[in-house]
């Protein structure tokens, strides 16, 4: 995809009910005279042939990540103009968007989220800057409009969160205490605890993970600069089970 107006950034692709390829991501436009970002998404059959563009959201809320949960896609925007506020959407295409909580959070500068659902309990995890810093844990029950959220004890970057099959929730983050690193942790969604449990090769401007568990393994794709330029990596890794490790 390309755009002759904008800055695409941080593409994400998740997989529709009818099992399209979903692209999600955000234009940071040129023209500033509006407004300064754009949500849009791209739909494909084959992962070779694209849709044209299509907006979704209110300008200037970049809506991070789009996750599907019974039949509905989800998706958390944080506002780039001069507010700093969360809003959480609802679509049941992926293409029209309405707003089902307009302000999901307004403390400090919340921003990137990563949602998960799981027994019809949504369970968001989400990096603030600012002040206060630490990321937070959401929890909430349908309609997803009532938010409970927990400190997670830390400042996080980039989160991405999954369920194991084992009912675990393991989240990968940008960790800023000693070195700055991309780390896998275990997350207690009961008080909102995170646990690093391994620090993944990273260092300097490292961050945004993608996980997804595969036959016994979790894959893990992030980028990092510890090897002197900014590149691309793919770590596999064996999850202990629940009697030895963490259990989340």
């Amino acid at each position: 995809m390309t755009a002759s107006d904008a800055d695409l950034r941080d593409a994400k692709i998740t997989i529709t009910p009818s099992g399209q390829l979903m692209l999600s991501g955000a234009g940071a436009l040129h023209d500033r005279s509006q407004h300064s970002h754009q949500s849009l998404v791209w739909f494909s059959d084959d992962g070779f042939k694209w849709s044209a563009a299509t907006e979704i959201g209110d300008p200037n809320f970049w809506l991070w990540r789009t996750t599907w949960h019974a039949g509905r896609a989800y998706s958390i925007g944080y506002e780039c103009g001069p507010g700093k506020s969360l809003r959480l959407y609802q679509s049941d295409d992926g293409k029209q968007f309405e707003t089902v909580v307009e302000t999901l959070l307004g403390e400090g500068y919340p921003n990137e989220t990563a949602m998960v659902f799981s027994d019809n309990t949504a369970y968001c995890l989400l990096r603030r800057d600012g002040s206060p810093a630490n990321g937070l844990l959401g929890v909430a029950q349908p309609p997803f409009s009532d938010w409970q959220w927990h400190d997670v004890g830390v400042k996080i970057g980039g989160p991405q969160m999954i369920q194991l099959a084992d009912g675990r929730f393991l989240a990968a983050v940008r960790l800023y205490d000693k070195s700055v690193r991309t780390s896998l942790c275990w997350i207690d969604v009961e008080t909102g605890k995170l646990s690093e449990c391994l620090a993944l090769p990273s260092g300097g401007d490292t961050s945004y993970a993608g996980m997804v568990e595969h036959a016994g393994e979790v894959w893990v794709s992030y980028y990092s600069s510890h090897e002197g330029k900014t590149s691309i990596y793919l770590a596999r890794v064996q999850i202990a089970d629940r009697a030895e490790g963490n259990g989340g």
